[in-house]
């Protein structure tokens, strides 16, 4: 069970790649029965991997911008609004808030917080990563119950583009994630980034070490070309 487990993980068929070239179109709110894990992630990539790029691109160019602008001393009122928007209070702080650290980490999340895009969070509320949400006025599904009293809410999103786009927000402004921050404004390794992602889950380093062979076991770097 343990090796059949660490296989799901990774992504990795057992049944074979017969279906790995089949051209189809899937939605997040159907997941097809009886699917083989390859069909499985060929589905995730199809829904996941053109929100996650869309997202990336649009906060690397502007981390970019604001990095030029800073350099140059341009645009000081929009530098100034952003610092209040993270809450940071220093030039670097704001670019560790705003670069957008290497898609294949994104995407190898993506496929473990959602067992490659056929969880009931993901199905039923494109919530990709299991964002819990605190706004009861704000759509949301429940996940269940804590200690026999207190719901546990998940935030719906509109799309699996609004789901990336808070997740990007919430690794951005999370006091959990400052060390994360200052580690992907030095280097875009995914391997060296992950190990400063322990507290993202309750299993700490072996989190990150899951996450490291989902990336080389599935070739994720090379969406980060």
């Amino acid at each position: 069970m343990k090796y059949l487990y660490l296989l799901l993980v990774l992504g990795i068929s057992v049944f074979g790649d017969t279906h790995a070239h089949k051209k189809a179109k899937y939605v997040a709110n159907v997941v097809p029965k009886n699917m083989t894990i390859q069909e499985k992630k060929e589905r995730f990539f199809y829904l996941v991997v053109p929100a996650v790029k869309k997202v990336h691109n649009l906060l690397m160019n502007r981390y970019k911008r604001i990095d030029r602008d800073i350099k140059e001393g341009k645009n000081l009122k929009e530098v100034n609004r952003l610092k209040a928007l993270y809450q940071v209070k220093s030039d670097v702080a704001l670019l560790e808030a705003l670069k957008p650290h290497p898609q294949s980490i994104v995407i190898a999340q993506a496929a473990m917080e959602s067992s490659w895009g056929t969880s009931r969070f993901f199905v039923e509320a494109n919530n990709i990563f299991g964002v819990h949400s605190i706004d009861p006025k704000e759509p949301r599904i429940a996940a269940g119950e804590k200690n026999g009293k207190r719901t546990v809410w998940l935030t719906k999103f509109k799309s699996i583009n609004d789901s990336v786009r808070a997740y990007y927000r919430t690794m951005s402004i999370s006091k959990a994630f400052k060390k994360f921050r200052a580690v992907r404004l030095q280097t875009d390794d995914p391997h060296l980034l992950v190990k400063a992602l322990d507290r993202y889950s309750e299993i700490g380093d072996t989190y990150a070490k899951q996450l490291s062979q989902v990336i080389n076991h599935n070739n994720l770097t090379k969406y980060d070309d």
